[in-house]
Parts: C-alpha cells; structure tokens; sequence
C-alpha cells in the first residue's frame, strides 16, 4: 500500500485528471449513446454502462499493479506476455469469430475477447525492453547490425502481419504505426534505417502480387465499399449511409447541441453508435463547442504523454510515453477521420469514448504505462536532492 501510494503521489497529476474525466463523461455518455441498441438487444437501458463498467474497473485494478512495478522488471516477464499474445493471435486464426469482415473475436470459457487490442500495449512495451537492451550494439561500429535488426523486425512486425491476414486492417495499420514510429525513434543507424525501409516495401509489394496472382482478394466487399468515403451520401445505400448519417448528426447538433438524449441518428441510422461513431451523437447531442473541448483535452493528454517520453531518463522510458502517444493519436485519427469523411471508416474506437471491453482495459493499462515512466522520473529527481 505504501508502495502504491507513493506511485500515486508522484504520477502526473494533470494526465491522471484528464483521464479520469474522459472516463468518467464517456461512460455516462454510453447510457444515451446506447439506449437505442440496448431496445433492439433487448436488454436493459444500462446494459452497456455496466458492462463498460466492469471493464474499467478491471483496467484500474490491473493498473495498480503496473503503477507499483518498476519498468526495469519488464525485461523479466514482458517476452512471456508477447508470446501470451502471439499465441491468441494465431489461435484467432484458427477458431475466432468474424465481424464485419475481419477475425479479430475469441471466445474462451465464455470471456469474449479481442487479442489484437491486447496486443498493442504488450508491443509497445517489448520493443521498449527490446530497443533498449540492443542500444549499445547499435552503436557498435565494428559488428554487423543485420541480426539485431532482423530480431526488431521479427518482433515489430509478427503481430501487425497476423491481424492484417485476419483482415482487421484498423488495428493492423495502428500496430505498424506504433512499430514503425519506435523504429524511426530506435538506435538504429539512419543508413541502415533507410534500407530497410526499402526492402520492407519491396517485399511487401512483392507479397501483395503473390496473393493476386492465387486469385484471392485482399480486402472483402464490404471493406472495398468503405474505400468510396468521398462523397458518401451520394453513395448512400451502397456503403456510405454510417458516414453520411453522422455527417446529419454533426450538422443538426450545431454550436450547442440537441440536448442530453435527444439524438435522432443512434435511432437505427447510425449501426452501433455507442461504439466506432459515438463522436457523431456527442456532436449532435452536446455540439461542436463540446466537442472541440474534447479534442483539447486529447491534445492535452497527448501532450503530456509526448512530455514524458522527452524528459524521461531511460531509453525503455522514452520508448513507452512514446509508443502510448502514438497508440493514442491514430486511435483518434482513424475514428475521427473516418468519422468526417477523410480516411475509410474501419471501426477503431475513439479513447475514453467508444464502448469496448478489450480496447478499454488495454488503454488504460497503457496510460498506466506512461505513467510509471513518469513515476521513476520524479521518484529519481527526488532522490538527487
């Protein structure tokens, strides 16, 4: 308890207010955001904000733990949890469940979960470990570098390759967007960064050919049509009516809003709006002056998360507020660009927002993270005193 309670003291306070606050609006907001899904499930009115509930009480209970350990320790148990995570992921190939086009749920003894979203805070934490045990070889002159970076490469790419092969590409392009920024950030030599971003492009068109050649297809029909997000009210009944209904709900939220509960769009325009669209309802029930200050508290929150990654005084610690930030941003890029129209809309969750059981747990875990560096950093500049 002590040990905990020292962690606490010296977090950031600031992030830890901002989350707390995202947690607790997006969890209120999931009773209105839900309230026309729970009708047609036939479940009860707070159905979702119990089960979002529950999801977040086991995300801050795992995070105590993470508050309380040191990330030095991560080197002794962190390649078990990768291949924890490997291991579900090839299992997922092999009997999970389709949504929407992609493989991304397993079901075990009745827990219904996505390992892809696990995935990415256990990434973000072994390329840390990783990145920071090969530093000194890196900087090696006289040695070959070509097995570290293959062993980087195996372990940044193995989990992005699997989720994109079960077709969820959101999650897959958000697991290469956290590996490819901690690479451009590793201590890898620039030169030898280069090539190796120019043979991973030829062989990823290389194998892109080779699977055109067999006469599959790379994305299913229903991912193709979200593709055509241009103008989608034009091709609103091809693919287009989610986007175009919450382009509705935006506008008809104006400046201030419809008021609490009053969306029209979550009635059975908008599929699912608790979830990949919440932002739309949000708009159209608070208005863009709200909404506007959510997109500053997630810059704020990004801000300080990249401040930890800068000031920290080891390289795994930088590594993590680093790799969390990015997490962080792309979940909120993708949403809200496939949300307004200028990306496909793929069904990633907006942070702190969207309903989900495994993206939440896994979000919090990495804030966790994030803080923990911070926690060792002020903990250390005490010390010095």
């Amino acid at each position: 308890m002590r040990t905990l309670y020292k962690s606490i003291k010296n977090c950031d306070k600031v992030l830890l207010i901002l989350t707390i606050l995202l947690i607790s609006y997006g969890l209120l907001n999931i009773v209105t955001a839900s309230s026309r899904q729970a009708v047609t499930q036939d479940v009860p009115l707070y159905y979702y904000f119990y089960q979002q509930s529950k999801m977040i009480l086991i995300g801050l209970f795992i995070s105590l733990f993470i508050f309380c350990v040191d990330t030095k320790k991560y080197k002794h148990f962190m390649w078990l949890l990768y291949g924890g995570i490997l291991f579900f992921l090839i299992l997922l190939l092999m009997s999970g469940s389709s949504h929407r086009g992609s493989i991304n749920w397993l079901s075990i003894a009745g827990i219904k979960f996505q390992p892809s979203e696990f995935a990415k805070p256990v990434l973000i934490a072994s390329l840390a470990v990783l990145l920071e045990r090969l530093y000194a070889l890196f900087r090696k002159k006289d040695i070959s570098h070509i097995p570290f970076i293959m062993i980087v490469l195996i372990v940044g790419m193995l989990f992005p390759l699997i989720v994109i092969y079960q077709k969820d590409f959101g999650t897959g392009m958000i697991l290469f967007g956290i590996f490819g920024t901690l690479f451009l950030a590793s201590p890898i030599l620039r030169i030898e960064k280069f090539w190796t971003i120019v043979i991973a492009i030829m062989i990823g068109i290389i194998g892109i050919l080779a699977v055109l050649a067999t006469g599959h297809e790379l994305l299913t029909e229903e991912q193709k049509s979200r593709f055509d997000f241009y103008n989608p009210c034009s091709n609103y009944e091809d693919g287009g009516y989610q986007i175009c209904n919450g382009f509705i709900a935006i506008h008809d939220g104006g400046l201030f809003g419809l008021g609490i509960g009053k969306s029209k769009q979550k009635y059975s325009y908008i599929p699912e709006p608790h979830t990949d669209s919440v932002f739309a309802i949000i708009a159209e029930e608070y208005g863009l002056i709200f909404c506007l200050g959510i997109l500053f508290i997630f810059l704020i929150i990004l801000y300080r998360i990249l401040r930890i990654s800068a000031l920290s005084n080891t390289l795994r610690g930088r590594y993590i507020a680093l790799g969390v930030a990015v997490y962080m941003f792309l979940h909120i890029l993708i949403n809200l660009g496939g949300l307004f129209g200028i990306m496909p809309l793929t069904g990633v969750p907006l942070p702190f927002l969207s309903y989900g059981g495994s993206f939440t747990i896994s979000l919090i875990c990495s804030i966790a993270m994030a803080q923990r560096v911070y926690i060792e950093m002020k903990i250390q500049k005490k010390e010095k005193k």
